[in-house]
């Protein structure tokens, strides 16, 4: 009888990651990222979050400004991420640099907020893992006394003292052990799945997407088969509440739902995608997880409606209020209770519960690592030791949130990071990429004066048009907005220089339509054409152009309203040191862009030093059009970076 060969087995479950020809990592089949992916976009927003935020928005009216929200705000900002990490091959930040030097601080505020939201996610499981652990006891502990058990037994923080007057007061002091044993054993999770690459995730993902898929189908069975499941599945799709399209309550929730649904703004969609082949079918894959994404939960969504059915909840009852937290610890879990064999179905509920949350917790976590294994210091340390430092860091963040007041500091802190932080730092992907990226070309062809007061009314009009439409009223704000806009465009338009190339099509018809397209569409375009040049090389799908105007002019004023309704909620928790503390904390994350955008030279140490030049200003002066495939983009001959900047090429 031969030996067992340890090792071999070792390789088999944790393969080194293959090899792209430029060296980098890459992944072991299309399905691998397509899952990864997936797994950082589906996990408990979708399950418990869209639920509840669809419960008090409920009917087929719902789905009008849900997908409009998926196409103008969640699939242009998907392509956006995946497209440049799939171009510029590196961490977040090192794709930003290669938009333009000055925006590397964009991409490390977005890898600071997905790690910020990692270090509260991971105590979240934790909770998950306790239910987990009492679900194997014959009757549910929970069973008649769900609010005592989720705030007591497992939460075990004693409540917050609100005075009168002067700040609230936090009495809770140390640590609640067994949330701190759970918090040890998820991090091992998380550093088990990606401790050695995208080689390693590759084979995770196959569990952690897989077998929630599966449960999910089984419990989606049961639910709907219960006891006036129809009742609430009917609340769900057999009602149509038209008026309520009339409000801006169900315009804001779906939006703020497809944004934080699908996961953009974390940073590990760039990353993963760093770990694509060069040519990968971008546009493609972004289709596939993001529908796929909205299939998930608007699908689990007909699983959590059958329990509302069953418990015989309504909408308009004012002693129902549903949240992320409720539907998953305490609506969920009663139903259960109630259910014939309930112990294997919270099993079931539970674990698909904690797979979703680890795929979410270490794709958020990758964007850090790739972050520290891009940079010029981690290119001469292992992976293993940097993931194992990390994740070290990281579970003693964590360790706040396991305290006896880590429930309310973790609340805070998913308020501010989520509704402000995150909605922030997108909206400056968004307007950096559009804005900054071969912006020497514009300021050549119409001059700088041109190009500074377009960019400076740009942002302008956003930042006033949601200020003054919060302090007067929403019409108003429009109309300042899209004053200031129109007027700083006609301004520029006048002081601008005849540009030496044309702009194609009905706009070079005359010289001020050319000079407003190339302030106004030129930078954003051009990005579109050199990402093509490598992600669509072949039969595979293009960039349209209308994501061109999407991205530039439709997303960012919807994130700018978003994040705009972030100050005056702030306003009724100013008392409250635990908000003061998270919302500081956003803040220090958006100075971040400020900060990379004046010396952008203090992140440099996080870009190989041959990939630092890709954001330099750089200009060839033509005075024709220029076909797309003389651009010197890189393919697997010429070795030349989308980062280049050759001549500009004005054809759409």
């Amino acid at each position: 009888m031969g030996r067992f060969d340890y090792k071999k087995v070792y390789k088999w479950l944790a393969p080194d990651a293959a090899k792209e020809d430029d060296g980098r990592d890459k992944w072991p089949s299309r399905a691998s990222f397509i899952l990864a992916a997936m797994g950082g976009a589906v996990g408990l927003g979708n399950l418990l979050r869209y639920p509840s935020v669809v419960f008090a928005n409920n009917g087929l009216q719902w789905f009008i400004p849900y997908f409009i929200a998926l196409f103008f705000l969640g699939i242009p900002v998907l392509i956006l991420e995946i497209a440049i990490g799939q171009a510029y091959r590196g961490s977040v930040v090192v794709a930003f640099n290669g938009i333009h030097k000055h925006t590397k601080g964009v991409g490390l505020a977005v890898i600071m907020t997905g790690f910020a939201v990692a270090t509260y996610y991971v105590p979240i499981l934790s909770w998950i893992m306790h239910y987990f652990r009492c679900s194997f006891r014959g009757t549910l502990p929970w069973t008649g006394r769900g609010e005592d058990f989720y705030l007591l037994d497992v939460i075990a923080n004693p409540d917050p003292i609100t005075p009168e007057t002067g700040y609230v007061e936090y009495p809770g002091r140390g640590l609640v052990g067994e949330t701190v044993g759970w918090c040890a054993f998820m991090w091992f999770l998380v550093w088990l799945s990606m401790y050695k690459g995208v080689g390693m995730t590759g084979r995770v993902v196959y569990v952690t997407m897989g077998v929630p898929v599966v449960i999910m189908i089984i419990i989606l069975g049961r639910s709907v088969s219960l006891d006036n499941a129809r009742e609430g599945i009917l609340l769900y799709v057999g009602e149509w509440n038209g008026g309520k399209l009339a409000s801006g309550q169900i315009w804001q929730a779906a939006a703020g739902q497809i944004f934080f649904s699908i996961g953009v703004g974390f940073g590990y969609f760039t990353s993963y995608a760093s770990y694509n082949s060069r040519f990968a079918n971008t546009v493609q894959d972004s289709l596939i997880i993001a529908f796929s994404n909205s299939a998930y939960e608007v699908i689990a969504a007909f699983a959590v409606f059958g329990v509302i059915g069953f418990l015989g909840y309504e909408p308009g009852d004012p002693s129902i209020s549903l949240s992320t937290f409720t539907v998953g610890f305490l609506t969920y879990p009663l139903a259960i209770a109630e259910m014939p064999g309930a112990p294997a179905w919270a099993i079931l509920f539970f674990l698909t519960l904690g797979l979703l949350g680890l795929s979410s917790a270490f794709a958020l976590v990758e964007s850090f690592v790739t972050l520290i294994c891009d940079s010029q210091m981690g290119q001469r340390t292992s992976r293993t030791l940097i993931s194992t430092t990390v994740i070290i860091c990281a579970f003693l963040l964590s360790l706040m949130y396991c305290s006896r007041f880590g429930f309310y500091l973790l609340d805070a802190v998913d308020t501010w990071i989520n509704n402000l932080c995150l909605v922030f730092v997108v909206w400056a992907e968004c307007v950096t990429a559009s804005t900054m990226y071969r912006y020497k070309d514009v300021l050549v062809q119409v001059g700088g004066i041109a190009y500074w007061i377009h960019s400076f009314g740009y942002i302008l009009s956003m930042v006033l048009g949601v200020a003054v439409g919060h302090a007067a009223s929403p019409s108003a704000g429009a109309g300042v907005g899209f004053g200031i806009f129109i007027v700083s465009n006609v301004i520029a338009v006048v002081l601008g220089k005849s540009p030496m190339s044309p702009a194609p099509g009905f706009w070079g018809k005359n010289p001020w339509l050319s000079k407003l397209w190339w302030i106004g569409f030129y930078p954003v375009n051009q990005l579109r054409r050199d990402l093509n040049l490598i992600v669509a090389t072949g039969n595979k799908w293009k960039i349209p152009v209308a994501w061109s105007v999407i991205l530039r002019y439709i997303t960012p004023p919807i994130l700018a309203i978003i994040v705009s309704f972030a100050y005056p909620a702030f306003y009724q928790k100013r008392n409250d040191p635990l908000h003061i503390a998270a919302f500081t904390m956003a803040h220090l994350i958006m100075i971040i862009t400020a900060v990379g955008f004046i010396v952008p030279r203090w992140f440099d140490v996080f870009v190989p030093l041959d990939k630092l030049n890709e954001g330099a200003d750089m200009y060839t002066p033509t005075h024709g059009m220029v076909e797309p495939h003389s651009m010197g983009v890189r393919d697997h001959e010429k070795g030349h970076g989308v980062g280049d900047k050759v001549s500009p090429s004005t054809s759409l």
